[in-house]
């Protein structure tokens, strides 16, 4: 039986009664709630009584926006360009929500300086609320454009088998937190939940490899058997966008694993890489994988040894794991899980 519809509203309101996921139901859904009866903006607009937009229809208007261009351009000669189209989509998300995060930072230190300059005005206990008002209000907006980034992104990851990553800058996402009571208290928060997203705590993971890779089946099986292992793992990587940096990030995003992207500070030169496989190693990882590549990563696997971390090494030309020769050998074995 056919059905029509007249506005976009009603066609994804029909698609969220016909489609259902519990893990994105349950995201859109704790990512859309309104902790404030009332919203403000911007600075200068007064606070107003505005909803959340309803998580069900955005959801499927997300999903929609992505997996339609995949269906209409498969098996033509356009099909080959829906990839970078959908990328395209998924990044927009991510630059709004950045924008947005912008605007909350400013507003939170605006919040801040009210915070250490008390004054007994009734003016200045109006523009603290205000201020504070406009931080939950924008908090909110950003973290439901970036639970729609991340669906966005995993609708990305299904179709091309390659994990979403924006051109610049890093990509968190986090759920809402209870309501906040007073400034201070807030800001407290806030600066817990950002440093949480950056750092996240847990037992980290170190990942390495060259940027020319066959065996993908063999990454994932190696990962699956260290996450039987680590169920809390966090993995680091050197951020290469080709090989087994790719296939490792790929995986992460189709296990729901955090990964920490150490990219190269160009700014460093020819030390850049060095440099940064030390800040790999100060976040003391519990376990690490370094696939034959380049010096980098011998250099990476000298250190990872000298600081006793267990190690796999998985070599090029037979590219099977080969557990390296250290105090460590009890606790690795082969890789054996699969993907």
């Amino acid at each position: 039986m056919s059905k029509s519809f007249s506005n976009f509203a009603d066609l994804a309101s029909f698609v969220a009664a016909s489609r259902g996921n519990d893990a994105q139901v349950e995201a859109y859904a704790g990512a859309f709630i309104e902790y404030e009866e009332m919203a403000k903006m911007s600075i200068v607009d007064e606070p107003e009584r505005a909803e959340m937009p309803d998580p069900e229809q955005v959801r499927a208007a997300v999903e929609m926006m992505m997996q339609t261009m995949f269906d209409v351009l498969r098996d033509t000669r356009m099909e080959r360009y829906a990839q970078d189209l959908a990328w395209g989509f998924a990044h927009s998300f991510h630059t709004v929500a950045k924008r947005v995060e912008g605007y909350e930072d400013d507003a939170a230190k605006r919040l801040g300086d009210l915070a250490r300059s008390y004054d007994p005005s009734e003016s200045y206990a109006t523009d603290l609320e205000d201020t504070q008002l406009l931080c939950q209000t924008l908090q909110g907006c950003r973290e439901a454009l970036e639970c729609m980034r991340d669906h966005a992104s995993e609708v990305y990851r299904v179709e091309t088998g390659k994990p979403f990553s924006p051109v610049k800058g890093s990509r968190v996402s986090s759920s809402l937190t209870a309501s906040m009571i007073d400034a201070r208290d807030y800001l407290a928060s806030r600066a817990r939940e950002r440093r949480e997203q950056f750092n996240p705590e847990g037992p980290v993971v170190a990942f390495s490899g060259g940027q020319v890779w066959e065996d993908d089946q063999l990454l994932w099986r190696g990962l699956d058997s260290i996450k039987a292992r680590v169920p809390e793992m966090i993995l680091a990587t050197t951020a290469q966008t080709k090989g087994c940096d790719a296939i490792a990030q790929a995986w992460a995003a189709a296990r729901g694993v955090k990964v920490i992207l150490f990219r190269l500070d160009r700014r460093l030169g020819a030390k850049a890489a060095f440099v940064r496989n030390d800040r790999l190693l100060a976040l003391k990882p519990v376990e690490a994988v370094i696939c034959e590549g380049s010096g980098i990563q011998m250099n990476l696997a000298q250190k990872l040894r000298q600081a006793g971390v267990p190690l796999h090494v998985v070599k090029l030309d037979q590219q099977t794991l080969r557990p390296a020769a250290d105090a460590s050998r009890q606790r690795m074995g082969a890789m054996s899980h699969g993907r």
